[in-house]
């Protein structure tokens, strides 16, 4: 991989861990204590700052794995064909006034981004023609729009509700630290905060329902997103577990170690999918926490999962993973850095940082890992955070050249080139 690229990126890592899918290294020893995950009851208002008070402690279960298998050695790398380079039509690109790190947003034919200069974007869908922009006092995360509210975490520790149509804030909430993405659930906001708190807010309003405290007290290892399903919240901590929280009351179910490193993940089918740069991709049983299987390296961000097929980007290519065994598949390499994947209508959605000024965005066959069209942005794509979102046919990406792109998936244009990147 690429030294420079690494560096840079593990530099502004612990700023971007808490967007959609981010990742922070973090080592510890295993006789590092055990830390007191806290909910609370809630105190706080929509417009005013929160002071909660902890008041129940959770216990902490420990389990055992229960597979670990070895990567496979049957992976395979997709044909290419030596002269013709396939890219889909630019609909429009729209220039931000800082990287478009942020997976966009799309809702109601409108894409909401987020952007390193401080900025989310309200864009039209069609013509990329902007609607509104609103300023934070820091990065912004990947937007959650959900029945005409835009919520979005920034770097200045808030979490911001904003008016869909208009950009008028609605309510903000402080936090401790750098806020995640959110995940917007029968009208409770859920977000991760650099403070080691998982927040419960009520989307409505805004007030405080519980926090649940992670890892250690007086470090500040940072969350990933949070992803809810099935009455539970799930989030990776920067002291390389994953929790599992009720997402009514806030109190622990279970708590995983998952390689000492950042998680970012997704859950499917009853599994929790976990990618992280020391860890691998880990799936865990959803209701007790316990392992299924572990796999490889290398990996900052979220996996996809379709069709009991798991799809990961790593700094060791693109690939897939039998969601059941963890047996591998296809094996697509050509980057020195990808980004995580985005799965819709058969094809996988990817960016890969190839050589030194020249990013890519790939559309592969997601049966066979086969390269569709490829498309080249001005900057890398590759950041944990900034996968693509895919709506009618259109895929929306954000580059760190500070474009936002347009891409019409069904006009790919055939151009003859000299020699294959």
């Amino acid at each position: 991989m690429k030294v420079g690229r690494s560096l840079e990126m593990m530099g502004v890592m612990l700023l971007l861990v808490l967007l959609a899918g981010g990742c922070i290294r973090f080592e510890m020893s295993e006789d590092t204590p055990t830390p007191s995950p806290t909910g609370t009851t809630p105190t706080a208002t929509s417009d005013r700052e929160a002071t909660p008070t902890p008041e129940r402690t959770s216990a902490i279960a420990e389990r055992t794995p229960l597979l670990s298998p070895t990567p496979a050695p049957t992976a395979t790398s997709p044909p290419e064909g030596p002269d013709v380079e396939r890219s889909p039509k630019v609909l429009w690109r729209f220039q931000t006034g800082g990287w478009g790190y942020a997976h966009p947003e799309v809702a109601s034919g409108v894409v909401y981004v987020g952007s390193y200069n401080n900025y989310v974007y309200a864009l039209d869908a069609a013509t990329g023609e902007e609607r509104w922009r609103f300023e934070t006092g820091g990065s912004v995360s990947s937007p959650a729009a959900v029945d005409g509210v835009v919520y979005i975490g920034s770097g200045d520790n808030y979490v911001y509700a904003l008016n869909a149509a208009t950009g008028e804030e609605r309510w903000r909430f402080e936090t401790g630290g750098s806020v995640s993405s959110p995940a917007v659930v029968q009208g409770v906001v859920y977000i991760g905060s650099g403070d080691n708190y998982v927040y419960a807010l009520d989307a409505a309003t805004g007030e405080w329902l519980w926090r649940f405290q992670t890892g250690y007290e007086g470090q500040a290892v940072g969350l990933s997103s949070p992803v809810v399903a099935e009455g539970a919240v799930y989030v990776g901590s920067g002291d390389g577990h994953v929790y599992a929280v009720d997402a009514a009351t806030g109190e622990l179910r279970w708590r995983r170690d998952a390689g000492r490193s950042l998680p970012a993940l997704v859950v499917a089918d009853g599994t929790v999918y976990t990618g992280s740069w020391l860890g691998g991709v880990r799936a865990l049983d959803a209701a007790t926490g316990e392992e299924r299987w572990a796999f490889g390296s290398g990996v900052e961000g979220p996996p996809a999962v379709a069709n009991a097929v798991v799809y990961v980007g790593s700094s060791d290519g693109a690939y897939t993973l039998n969601a059941v065994t963890g047996e591998q598949g296809w094996r697509f390499q050509t980057g020195a850095w990808f980004s995580s994947p985005v799965m819709a209508e058969g094809v996988v959605y990817i960016a890969a940082d190839d050589i030194p000024d020249e990013s890519y965005l790939y559309a592969l066959d997601a049966a066979t890992g086969v390269e569709r069209w490829r498309f080249q942005t001005g900057g890398p794509v590759t950041s944990p955070a900034s996968s693509p979102a895919v709506a009618a046919g259109v895929v929306y990406v954000g580059s760190e050249d500070g474009y936002v792109y347009a891409l019409d998936t069904t006009a790919v244009e055939e151009r003859w080139v000299p020699e294959r990147p």
